[in-house]
């Protein structure tokens, strides 16, 4: 384990509510270490704006939390948030629908699966909660991505079309079409033989945060068992999304 890294991290430690500001004499005598050091790694933190330095004087910095922290924390409350709000949604639709139903988040370049509900039958799909995935393979990392903003979107693109040899301009057709009809679909794209239904998940501020998607063997996802599981799906999609504060619906739509 790389103990610079571990080092850094210890002096965020060293704040709280009674020291919201440390000199730099203080930060190096609080973590054992010896001031060229304690600088070192706290000018690496500054770099990333895990904190921010205050100079008074030549030789007098005081440093104190930076904002990065806040959102950071901002977004696993918001994470923490929408996984309470959101599972007794998606237990009643995979009662309703048999299938898997999945939470998916941004989590930096990749999408993570934060829950899930398993279905009753016996077979199902490998997927678990924490796994990571590609934004640009299976329904509900296409769907995260399509909601991004364009300069965060068009970074990831670039890497799929660095890493998998993706045809920027069809995909970037795919993620459009998929923004306009609010919501994504998918077949044999993380797994053979299954599909993915996801549609997007929104918050007070009107920003998309997570993906509600269900998926399971192809065989199932047709006829009049796909638009009961889209419908369903949607409905779902749009309660979590009220519950969390958002009033974009009207009349079964999005403003």
């Amino acid at each position: 384990m790389n103990q610079s890294v571990i080092k850094a991290l210890n002096l965020l430690n060293l704040f709280n509510e009674d020291n919201v500001e440390l000199t730099l004499k203080e930060i190096a005598d609080r973590a054992g270490l010896p001031k060229p050091t304690a600088y070192r790694l706290l000018s690496a933190l500054e770099s990333m704006n895990y904190v921010y330095k205050i100079k008074d004087r030549e030789h007098d910095s005081r440093y104190r939390l930076g904002l990065k922290l806040l959102e950071l924390g901002q977004l696993v409350s918001d994470q923490l948030e929408v996984r309470k709000i959101a599972y007794p949604y998606m237990e009643n639709l995979s009662k309703e629908i048999n299938e898997a139903v999945h939470l998916v988040v941004v989590n930096h370049h990749e999408a993570t699966y934060i829950e899930k509900v398993e279905s009753n039958k016996a077979i199902r799909l490998y997927t678990r909660i924490g796994k990571n995935s590609p934004l640009y393979i299976g329904s509900g990392p296409k769907l995260l991505l399509a909601y991004l903003p364009e300069a965060r979107r068009d970074e990831i693109i670039e890497l799929g079309v660095q890493n998998q040899a993706l045809d920027r301009r069809t995909f970037s057709e795919e993620l459009s079409r998929i923004h306009a009809e609010g919501y994504s679909y998918s077949v044999g794209e993380q797994d053979e033989n299954t599909t993915g239904i996801s549609y997007p998940i929104y918050d007070y501020r009107n920003i998309v945060i997570a993906a509600l998607t269900v998926s399971g063997l192809s065989t199932y996802f047709e006829g009049d068992n796909l638009c009961t599981i889209k419908t369903k799906t949607k409905e779902m999609a749009e309660a979590i999304s009220q519950k969390l504060g958002f009033r974009g619906f009207v009349q079964g739509r999005i403003d």
